[in-house]
């Protein structure tokens, strides 16, 4: 995933890394990566808090929530090219609310990054950069997990009995 990223970037001297929070800084890695291996260096790295599903039940929320950091609020990314990266793509409302927010900070370009695209998307939100695409049943559940949060890095396909 780094690779394909780092040739989105080529040429590129305005980057933002932005994180779609759930249960940690997952995004965090690939900027590792794209620093160590690819010398990707002064870019603006952030996180937006977004809620769709309910945590215990992962039942849907009625409309899909964006809690602004205050900071955030004046932040220009006027020219920048933006990677948003978030762990599952399910139907798509995170990422779309993501990238409408992002839009209002006028960017030249945004990317969409996902550890895992279900291939389920129902909005038109589309990824640029997927791990892996699982095909699975709509009850199924996709735990993802990457250190330094997690002890060990693994996709976990969890499903209801």
């Amino acid at each position: 995933m780094a690779r394909q990223a780092a040739g989105l970037l080529t040429g590129r001297t305005r980057v933002a890394i932005i994180g779609i929070l759930r249960r940690g800084r997952r995004c965090r890695r690939l900027q590792q990566q794209l620093l160590q291996t690819y010398g990707l260096t002064d870019c603006v790295r952030l996180d937006l808090q977004i809620k769709r599903y309910a945590r215990r039940s992962h039942a849907a929320l009625p409309e899909t929530l964006l809690t602004e950091n205050p900071t955030h609020a004046s932040l220009d990314l006027a020219g920048y090219t933006v990677l948003v990266v978030d762990d599952v793509m399910y139907r798509g409302h995170s990422m779309l609310r993501a990238v409408e927010y992002l839009a209002c900070k006028q960017p030249a370009e945004i990317r969409t990054v996902v550890l895992v695209d279900r291939g389920a998307s129902k909005l038109p939100v589309r990824t640029d950069i997927v791990g892996v695409r699982l095909d699975v049943a709509p009850s199924d559940i996709i735990e993802c997990n990457v250190p330094p949060y997690e002890d060990s890095f693994r996709i976990d396909l969890l499903q209801p009995t």
